[in-house]
């Protein structure tokens, strides 16, 4: 019988081995990632926390939706995540460009300072909208109605502050229509913040 050296050896294919599902995986492993991207936030000024939480979730899921192998660790998979966010961040902090506030943006001589100042909103209407929400925050209105104010105010629709707050829709109709009464009697722009 011939003798068959190391490297003439057939490679022979095994199956993997799955030590554990997708699921069992994420909740074992996702106070780590909480905590890697607690640590690794702030190093670029437009992607945070949250940002590099769901960036390593998708980096998982990608990498381990099979389940996670027996011959790796929870650490080592911890790892992987980590060295993907690094990367991600040091890529899009590439891209990012930084503009100097007294050099032209364009051909036509426009200057940034110009450009934020046009698209910025007048500060009558600013201290107006000021004094609505602290009109709102303390004077006597009910709990329900601030709630109902502040979910509008985020751009949610009637049925979802409804069912957020489990109340029906027309009900949350009827407090945007008191807040604008009650608030017209307080300053004009109310009704426009809850259009």
């Amino acid at each position: 019988m011939p003798v068959v050296k190391a490297k003439e050896r057939p490679f022979l294919c095994a199956k993997k081995v799955i030590a554990m599902n997708f699921d069992e995986l994420y909740k074992k492993i996702n106070p780590k990632l909480k905590g890697i991207a607690r640590k690794r936030n702030g190093r670029c000024l437009f992607i945070d926390e949250d940002d590099l939480y769901q960036e390593m979730c998708i980096y998982l899921w990608d990498q381990y939706k099979g389940g996670m192998p027996a011959d790796v660790n929870e650490s080592y998979i911890a790892k992987g995540c980590e060295f993907h966010i690094l990367n991600y961040i040091r890529k899009n902090r590439d891209n990012a460009s930084f503009v100097s506030m007294e050099q032209p943006l364009n051909d036509s001589g426009d200057m940034p300072g110009d450009v934020i100042a046009a698209a910025a909103k007048p500060m009558d209407e600013l201290l107006d909208k000021e004094i609505v929400m602290h009109e709102i925050r303390n004077n006597g209105f009910s709990k329900k109605e601030k709630a109902v104010f502040f979910l509008l105010i985020e751009g949610r629709t009637a049925r979802e502050v409804g069912r957020r707050l489990n109340i029906s829709h027309v009900m949350v109709l009827k407090y945007k229509k008191k807040l604008i009464r009650d608030m017209r009697k307080v300053t004009k722009p109310a009704d426009s913040l809850l259009m």
